[in-house]
C-alpha cells in the first residue's frame, strides 16, 4: 500500500505527569520509540496530560513535546487544570490539520467532576466545521469515552448524553472517534463511526479482575491510527516486554510473500 493510500497517528493518552521529574520517565520511553520508527502523521494526546494541573507539568510536557516534528494535538482531561492548560497550549477546542486530514479536538470535561459532557455551543461550533469536508476526512479527539465500558467505575465517568454528539457526527466525514480517561483498551461505534477507547500511559485498569474487585495493574501502552484508503485501523501497543523476534521486515515480507498462492 503507497503512502498516497495510508498515513498514521500515533496516540499518547493519560500521561498524569506531576511536578517531578521522574514522573516523564515513561513519556520519555514512548517518544523515544515514537521516533525509531515510522513518521507519524500527528501525535494526539487524549487528556489527563497531567496528574494535578501542577503549572510545572505543563511546562515538562511542552519541553519533551518540543522537539516533536509532527503536529501535536493536547486534549484536556479531568485531571488537567484549564487555565494552567491553556497557557501551555493554547485554546482546548481546535483543529488541527495534519496533511490532508482534519484533527478536531474537543473538551469534554465539566469542572470539578470526572465524568465528561459537552455544551450546546461546543456542538454548534463542531457542526459548522464538519459542514465543509476535509480532503482526507477528519478524526475527532475528546477525553471522554462515548461507549460504555465493562468496568462499573469507567462506566459511571463516561461522557453524558452521547446521542447528542452522535447527531452532530452522523453523515459527516469523521473516520474515527479516539478517546482516553479509561486506562484500558476499547472500541465500538457511534453513529456508525469507530471509537478507539486508547489505553494509557501511566497504568492499566484490569477489564477481567477477580470478582467483586476493581484493580489496576501496571503497564504503559500507546495506540497507533491508521487511516487507510476506505477504512481506519486502531492498535494498541504495549511498551513493555521483550521481544519474541526481531527481523529485518523487508526480508521477512518478501519471504512471506514467496509463500502466498497468488
Amino acid at each position: 500500500m503507497t503512502d498516497a493510500h495510508r498515513s498514521w497517528f500515533a496516540v499518547v493518552s493519560d500521561t498524569h505527569l506531576t511536578a517531578d521529574p521522574a514522573s516523564a520517565a515513561t513519556l520519555r520511553h514512548a517518544l523515544a520509540r515514537l521516533a525509531a520508527g515510522d513518521r507519524p502523521a500527528a501525535l494526539v494526546l487524549p487528556g489527563d496530560l497531567a496528574a494535578d494541573g501542577a503549572p510545572e507539568a505543563y511546562a515538562a510536557l511542552r519541553r519533551l513535546l518540543d522537539p516533536v516534528d509532527v503536529p501535536v494535538v493536547p486534549v484536556m482531561g479531568n485531571h488537567d487544570e484549564l487555565d494552567a492548560f491553556t497557557a501551555a497550549f493554547g485554546a482546548p477546542d481546535r483543529v488541527v490539520r495534519a496533511g490532508g486530514t482534519r484533527v478536531v479536538a474537543l473538551d469534554s470535561t465539566i469542572p470539578g467532576h470526572h465524568h465528561g459532557g459537552l455544551e450546546p455551543d461546543q456542538l454548534e461550533w463542531l457542526a459548522a466545521e464538519l459542514a465543509t469536508p476535509a480532503p482526507e476526512g477528519t478524526v475527532l479527539v475528546l477525553h471522554h469515552p462515548p461507549l460504555p465500558s465493562p468496568v462499573p467505575s469507567v462506566e459511571l465517568l463516561r461522557l453524558r448524553e452521547p446521542e447528542k454528539l452522535a447527531e452532530v457526527l452522523a453523515g459527516s466525514d469523521v473516520r474515527m472517534i479516539v478517546c482516553g480517561h479509561a486506562h484500558h483498551a476499547g472500541a465500538g461505534v457511534l453513529a456508525g463511526i469507530p471509537v478507539w477507547t486508547a489505553p494509557a500511559l501511566i497504568y492499566q485498569v484490569d477489564v477481567l479482575p477477580p470478582a467483586g474487585r476493581l484493580r489496576g495493574v501496571a503497564g504503559a501502552a500507546i495506540s497507533r491510527i491508521d487511516l487507510l484508503e476506505g477504512t481506519a485501523v486502531a492498535t494498541a501497543v504495549p511498551l513493555d516486554g521483550e521481544p519474541v523476534y526481531d527481523v529485518d521486515a523487508a526480508e521477512r515480507v518478501a519471504w512471506m510473500r514467496e509463500r502466498i498462492p497468488g
